[in-house]
C-alpha cells in the first residue's frame, strides 16, 4: 500500500495478523467478533481505509456491510451518476470524497482497498487497474464478463501477489461450511446429483430498476460508461438496467448462477464441471433486454479426489408465479441434503430393495410370468440371502441452522479485511472466482450457441 506513514500503517496492518485470524473466527457471529475488537482498544490511526467503486445497489449494500466489520473507514466513492455521487455523501457525510473517473480513486495514498460493484463489462479492467495500482480488491461476482478475461486477471494477481477476493458471498457462509463438514462425514453417502434452482417472481427481481427523473447527459457519464462497449446514444435504461443487456452484463446465469456454483464448489472442493449445456428463453419480459429471464444448465463433473462423479442442475426463473426461492437438493445414495441458505436438513433412506413378498406380487414383472416360473423365483428368493438398506455410520446433525439475523456477507467481509492486513492468500481468490464464473458463462454460451460445450476444469481451459 501506498502511504505517506506506510511504515506505521504496514506496521499496525502486520502485527493485527494473529487477532485478524481470530476475528475471521469469530466473524460467525458478529457481536463477539465487535466485541472482541472494542475490546482490543483499536484506534483511529489503526483503520482500514476503503473506497467503493460503482454505487449503485450492491456498491450500497457492500458499502454498508463493510463498515460493520469493526476497523473499517469509508473515505472515497466513485460513481458516473451525479445523484449517486450526491447520495454518498448525504449517507456517509461530507467528509468523503467523492469521484467520476475511478483512476482518481486508485491514485490515492489514503485508500488502503476498493470494492468494486460496477457493471460487468468493467470488473476484469479494473480488477487489473486496482491491483497493479497497489490495491487489495474486494470485486463483486461474476469476476469476469467473459471467458478469456479470466486468465489474465489469474496472472496479474499472481505476479502482483495482490489481496484479490470475489464477493459471491456463499463462499464464506456458514451454512456452506456446515453442509462440507456433513458431504464428507457421508451423510448422504456418494454424491451423484445437485439440484439447485434461484427463482424469482417480481419486476425488481427481473431487474426492471426505478429511472432517476433527472437522468440525462449532464448527469450521466455516459460515455465512460460504454467504455470497450459497443457505442451508442445515451439511454439511461441501459444505464440503470445494465444486467438486461450482453454488452454490460452476463445475463441470469452470471447474476446468479455463479452464487450456486460457488456454494457447489465449495461444499463438494470441486474445481468445476466438464460438460455445460443450457437452453432457455426470453418468455414474459419482454421490455427491451437481449438476454433470456428463463434459463436452465446441465453440468457433468468428473469424479476426482475431492468428489465423485455428480451432475448439477441449474433453474432460474424470472417469472416463477409460484414465488421467488433458491434451494439446493445434494443428493447421494444414503440421502439428501436440502438447505434454503439459512438452514440445512439431512434425509437418510438409502436404496431400497423388495421384500420377497413383494418381489413376486408386487409392482415387478414375476407377475405377468408364467406360474412355472413364478414358484421357481419364490424357491430362488427363498433360498438366497436378502439385499437390504445399509446406511454408514453417520452420527452428524439431521438439522442445522444459521443464527437470527445471520449474513455471510458480513463474514465475507471479515475474511476480506483479515486478507488485507495479513496481507496472505485470500479466501475466495481468481481461481476460484474464475472457476465459479467460467461454467455460469459458459451456460450463457450454450444457450446463444445451442449446443454442449467441453471444458477442463483444472487448467481452466475450453475444450471443444
Amino acid at each position: 500500500m501506498r502511504h505517506p506513514e506506510s511504515n506505521t500503517r504496514r506496521g499496525f496492518l502486520k502485527s493485527a495478523a494473529a487477532a485478524s485470524t481470530a476475528l475471521t473466527v469469530l466473524s460467525r457471529n458478529p457481536e463477539t467478533l465487535a466485541a472482541a475488537q472494542a475490546g482490543a482498544g483499536a484506534g483511529p490511526n489503526e483503520k482500514v481505509r476503503i473506497a467503493t467503486i460503482g454505487m449503485g445497489i450492491i456498491g450500497f449494500i457492500d458499502t454498508d456491510c463493510a463498515l460493520k466489520v469493526p476497523g473499517v473507514e469509508l473515505v472515497a466513492a466513485a460513481d458516473l451518476y451525479e445523484g449517486r455521487r450526491i447520495h454518498v455523501k448525504e449517507r456517509y457525510g461530507d467528509h468523503v470524497s467523492t469521484h467520476v473517473d475511478y483512476r482518481e480513486i486508485l491514485d490515492r495514498d489514503d485508500v488502503d482497498a476498493v470494492l468494486l460493484c460496477v457493471p460487468d463489462h468493467w470488473h476484469a479492467k479494473m480488477s487489473i487497474d486496482a491491483m497493479k495500482a497497489g490495491k487489495p480488491v474486494y470485486c463483486e461476482k461474476p469476476m469476469v464478463q467473459k471467458i478469456d478475461e479470466g486468465p489474465e486477471v489469474i496472472k496479474v494477481q499472481q505476479e502482483t501477489k495482490s489481496v484479490f477476493q470475489v464477493g459471491s458471498q456463499f463462499a464464506s457462509s456458514i451454512v456452506f461450511d456446515k453442509l462440507k463438514e456433513m458431504l464428507s462425514a457421508g451423510a448422504i453417502g456418494k454424491l451423484n446429483v445437485v439440484e439447485t434452482r434461484y427463482n424469482r417472481n417480481s419486476s425488481l427481481g427481473a431487474w426492471q430498476y426505478t429511472l432517476p427523473t433527472d437522468a440525462s447527459p449532464e448527469t450521466v457519464d455516459w460515455d465512460r460508461f460504454l467504455g470497450s462497449a459497443p457505442k451508442r446514444p445515451f439511454d439511461a435504461v441501459r444505464f440503470f438496467r445494465w444486467r438486461n443487456y450482453q454488452d454490460y452484463g452476463t445475463a441470469v446465469a452470471g447474476d446468479l448462477f455463479v452464487h450456486l456454483l460457488t456454494g457447489i464448489h465449495h461444499a463438494t472442493s470441486s474445481n468445476g464441471p466438464t460438460k455445460v449445456a443450457a437452453m432457455g428463453g426470453l418468455r414474459y419480459w419482454d421490455d427491451g433486454r437481449d438476454v433470456p429471464d428463463v434459463i436452465l444448465g446441465l453440468l457433468d463433473y468428473q469424479a476426482n479426489d475431492s468428489h465423485p462423479e455428480f451432475t448439477v442442475s441449474l433453474q432460474c426463473s424470472f417469472e416463477d408465479g409460484g414465488g421467488d426461492a433458491t434451494i439446493f437438493r445434494f443428493v447421494g445414495d444414503e440421502g439428501v441434503i436440502s438447505t434454503d441458505l439459512n438452514s440445512l436438513t439431512v434425509e437418510r433412506r438409502g436404496i431400497t430393495w423388495p421384500t420377497p413378498e413383494q418381489e413376486l406380487k408386487g409392482y415387478n414383472s414375476v407377475q405377468t410370468f408364467s406360474k412355472a416360473q413364478q414358484e421357481a423365483i419364490a424357491q430362488k428368493l427363498a433360498s438366497e440371502r436378502r439385499k437390504s438398506t445399509n446406511l454408514s455410520n453417520y452420527t452428524g446433525p439431521e438439522k442445522f441452522a444459521a443464527p437470527a439475523g445471520y449474513d455471510p456477507r458480513y463474514d465475507h467481509f471479515v475474511r476480506f479485511f483479515a486478507s488485507v492486513r495479513e496481507g496472505k492468500p485470500v479466501y475466495e481468490d481468481a481461481v476460484f472466482g474464475y472457476r465459479a464464473a467460467a461454467p455460469a458463462l459458459l451456460c450463457n454460451e450454450s444457450y446463444a450457441q445451442n449446443k454442449m460445450i467441453g471444458w477442463d476444469p483444472v487448467n481452466m481451459k475450453l475444450t471443444s
